[in-house]
């Protein structure tokens, strides 16, 4: 164990080592100026620091703050010797940041023994602390774990809805790719954007229930098919509700409501402005847009300028006017996610 012995007085700075040294395993550096001392705790970090209270230039207590305002000695033992027993002298330094006092005459073995007790309260105190840091890097390996897993299982389903038509894979991961860029366009936290881009995959979870004549129909649907596939969102709520973490939460959240319209006129629950979910309403838009500029069985692929016009218009009444403002904003970045209309680029950019 290294310690400081700080004290003006030549002949007790003498002694206090000298005490301190008779101690198997303990060392002692000593310093009758307090500058010098405080200089050589800049470049090295005692494990117990003794100082006296009354020094000329520099007092005891000066030391202390210095001392604690050197956060590698925050938790470093400081015991303060003093031949003033007065009360208001104590709690200053108390406040400074002492942890224990001496009175002079020193007596050498009650010095061993109060600077034993609080060399073992501090390796105790160090114990805990380097088992804190051992266990909360076991908790961040077992949380990167399970999100790791977590991530694997959205795949996993993401890919399962593929599988009812060839079309919906592609579409599942566009609407994520745009989703996730919208929310970084939007300066959202980037946990936020990372857990989008997988929650955006299951937004069209619920169509795992629809019957196949509805879902791959080849032409518009009627009234009864559409009051059956709007019931989706329904079903994808039951898929992902009572998720624990923040990700399948989303997921949910997004399977029930990317449906909603800003205005209230959505479904299922007609739900109005910023009480759909945000993640809902940014894949809404995405959603949307990759319906417009993709072709299906009932229409053919809209052109890049019909489609932003499109979104724009409906800014303020089924969009959220922040996520067609970002739109706007990433319209050249997000169009090379489809490069077959990349000839259009140009033009509807403009």
């Amino acid at each position: 164990m290294d310690l400081c012995v700080i004290d003006d007085h030549r002949v007790n700075l003498g002694v206090l080592k000298g005490v301190i040294c008779s101690v198997p395993g303990w060392t002692a550096e000593a310093f009758q100026d307090p500058f010098a001392a405080l200089e050589r705790c800049r470049a090295k970090v005692f494990d117990l620091v003794v100082v006296d209270y009354q020094m000329p230039g520099l007092d005891g207590v000066e030391v202390v703050r210095q001392l604690r305002d050197d956060a590698r000695f925050q938790h470093v033992p400081i015991v303060m010797i003093t031949a003033d027993v007065d009360r208001a002298l104590r709690i200053k330094a108390i406040r400074a940041g002492a942890t224990d006092f001496l009175n002079k005459p020193v007596d050498p073995e009650e010095l061993r023994v109060r600077a034993a007790n609080l060399l073992a309260l501090r390796r105790a105190q160090t114990a805990l602390a380097d088992r804190a840091i051992h266990l909360a890097d076991e908790i961040a390996a077992a949380t990167r774990r399970l999100a790791q897993r977590e991530e694997e299982i959205v795949q996993r389903l993401a890919r399962a809805i593929e599988y009812r038509d060839d079309q919906t894979g592609e579409h599942i991961l566009r609407v994520a790719k745009v989703s996730e860029m919208l929310a970084t366009e939007m300066a959202l936290p980037e946990q936020f954007s990372a857990n989008l881009f997988l929650a955006a995959q299951l937004h069209d979870t619920g169509k795992i229930g629809l019957p196949d004549s509805i879902l791959l129909k080849p032409g518009r649907l009627t009234e009864e098919e559409i009051l059956i596939m709007r019931r989706h969102t329904l079903m994808g709520s039951e898929v992902l509700r009572d998720g624990t973490s923040d990700l399948v939460r989303m997921a949910h959240d997004v399977a029930l409501h990317h449906h909603e319209r800003w205005d209230g006129r959505g479904y299922p629950h007609g739900l109005s402005g910023s009480s759909i979910p945000l993640s809902a309403r940014i894949v809404s838009v995405a959603d949307v847009l990759d319906a417009l500029l993709t072709p299906r069985p009932y229409k053919a692929a809209w052109n890049p300028a019909r489609a932003l016009a499109e979104i724009q218009g409906l800014s303020g009444s089924a969009f959220d006017p922040d996520c067609v403002d970002a739109l706007l904003r990433i319209w050249p970045a997000m169009m090379s996610l489809y490069p077959e209309l990349s000839i259009q680029n140009e033009d509807s950019a403009a």
